[in-house]
């Protein structure tokens, strides 16, 4: 499980610096500024996630169920929220109405936080 945990992270971190370039460069010819900041706020918290779960791929043995809770949870929960955050920055330019995903954004939020609550109960 520690191989998984630390790949994800590895993936999560190389495509936040990509996005990030891309964001920093790139987008900032077609994104408005409002819509490159909701961008930018997609990646710093998949770079959060990937930190995360870098230091626990490092430190934790994932033989406890809620380590591997954590690890889904906060995985599924940064692509949603952060997926969300990539498509919905991008729905204006590509002349798409996709406000149905206004939703996932604070559902993956809320995933992250409880993938949080995992690692606490976990040492409590």
């Amino acid at each position: 499980m520690n191989h998984i945990v630390i790949i994800t992270a590895a993936l999560l971190g190389a495509l936040a610096i990509i996005l990030g370039a891309f964001g920093a460069h790139a987008f900032k010819k077609i994104l408005s500024a409002e819509k490159l900041d909701s961008f930018e706020v997609g990646v710093r918290y998949q770079m959060y996630t990937a930190i995360t779960l870098l230091v626990l791929g490092l430190n934790l043995s994932f033989d406890y169920q809620s380590e591997r809770v954590a690890y889904y949870l906060i995985t599924s929960g940064t692509l949603l929220f952060s997926g969300s955050i990539y498509f919905l920055s991008f729905a204006e330019y590509w002349k798409k109405n996709l406000k149905f995903l206004g939703p996932i954004t604070p559902l993956g939020g809320l995933l992250m936080i409880m993938g949080w609550i995992a690692i606490i109960i976990r040492f409590l």
